[in-house]
């Protein structure tokens, strides 16, 4: 893929995900909270996530194995920082899932579609298109990689942590709806969400990437709607417990 054929790639993935956003307000996503037959045929929470999850993760290994820059120290460090997020989320996540919910195949093959290209944005860039000298060893002590990697961390200890608050909102047996708090649930009804959506604005930075930026915007685009029909519901299971005003749906004190 040349420099231009892999521009217009990021110009389609952006206005993608802005259809994606509008779409989103109309459309619920049919899994997790909003899980929906009308979707088609389903598998089980755990296996849909590693189904869906898993192919960035390979994918982003023979990108890197296949290219003449693998043994580059930023760029392995670039790689590490990523496969740690889609090692957790395509294994440990799934192995950590309470109950019996399920995933429509046609969200999978959806997120396998998406994943599998943006693998293709981030290791095209990283390994293969970025200018040579571009990442240096002395990148690591920039401004920018400092500053991403602070972000990345605290999203992603933001998303494990709000994850693990959601999924202890149920004792055994209990199938009612709870209100999840503490961590970031002080501030935005998904935490969760958050913690992701911080994740990649700060890979985005480290890496100082018209690609890493598509990821995060694709990351918005995917995760605001879903957040804001959270906000609205618990706002509306939840009046008394739950401030509307006060607790945003995604992005703290802002959205």
């Amino acid at each position: 893929m040349t420099l231009h054929t892999f521009n217009i790639l990021l110009w389609v993935m952006t206005a993608l995900a802005i259809i994606v956003f509008v779409c989103l307000f109309k459309v619920d996503a049919g899994y997790g909270k909003f899980f929906d037959r009308k979707w088609g045929p389903a598998v089980g929470n755990r296996l849909g996530w590693v189904l869906m999850e898993s192919p960035v993760f390979i994918a982003m290994i023979v990108l890197w194995a296949l290219s003449e820059r693998r043994t580059d120290l930023t760029r392995l460090v670039f790689l590490l920082l990523f496969e740690l997020h889609y090692f957790q989320r395509s294994f440990i996540f799934p192995l950590l899932i309470r109950g019996k919910s399920r995933m429509p195949l046609s969200i999978i093959l959806m997120g396998v579609t998406f994943n599998t290209i943006n693998a293709l944005m981030q290791g095209g860039w990283i390994f293969y298109l970025s200018p040579a000298g571009m990442y240096s060893p002395e990148w690591l002590d920039s401004a920018p990689f400092i500053c991403g990697t602070l972000l990345f961390a605290a999203g992603m200890f933001i998303n494990i942590q709000s994850d693990s608050i959601i999924r202890h909102l149920r004792k055994p047996g209990d199938t009612a709806h709870h209100l999840p708090k503490g961590g970031m649930f002080k501030y935005v009804s998904s935490a969760n969400y958050f913690g992701e959506l911080l994740e990649w604005t700060g890979f985005a930075i480290l890496t100082w990437s018209a690609a890493g930026a598509v990821f995060a915007i694709w990351t918005f685009a995917n995760l605001g709607p879903r957040a804001a029909r959270i906000h609205s519901r618990y706002a509306s299971e939840f009046p008394d417990e739950f401030d509307s005003g006060r607790i945003k749906r995604i992005i703290p004190f802002i959205f």
